[in-house]
């Protein structure tokens, strides 16, 4: 079986390495990218299976990055996880009207993502926070 592939876009490496090491120990590969710029090109190349994607990133930010793809056939299908900093509710709400799937804010419980990954790729349930 072929291993599924998630892309990580974000500018923080710590965050990145965080969720790497996490996402491979579950069996999934992983490819990143440090811009908003670079992550749209990774989506179109790598065609991954789910993406991780913060709002706040040199380039080109996350809201823009979610709408190219979305209101592109080709990629329209990829889910993309909001991983932010930003709280407000004008913010999730901008991020869902762009073509999010899910978002979370940082600091993140890596469990739930790891649920939310689960659930996008395999159709498991996700077990809600407590």
């Amino acid at each position: 079986m072929k291993k599924r592939k998630i892309l990580i876009v974000d500018d923080e490496l710590d965050i990145i390495e965080t969720l790497q090491f996490a996402l491979e120990q579950e069996g999934y590969t992983c490819c990143i990218a440090l811009d908003g710029a670079e992550g749209l090109n990774k989506a179109r190349t790598e065609s991954p299976d789910l993406i991780f994607l913060d709002i706040m990133l040199p380039k080109m930010n996350g809201y823009k990055v979610a709408r190219l793809l979305k209101l592109d056939e080709r990629y329209r299908h990829i889910p993309i996880i909001i991983l932010t900093a930003k709280t407000r509710d004008a913010d999730r709400i901008k991020a869902i009207e762009t073509g999010a799937d899910e978002y979370v804010t940082k600091p993140f419980d890596l469990g739930h993502l790891l649920e939310l990954v689960r659930r996008y790729l395999m159709g498991g349930e996700v077990r809600s926070e407590k």
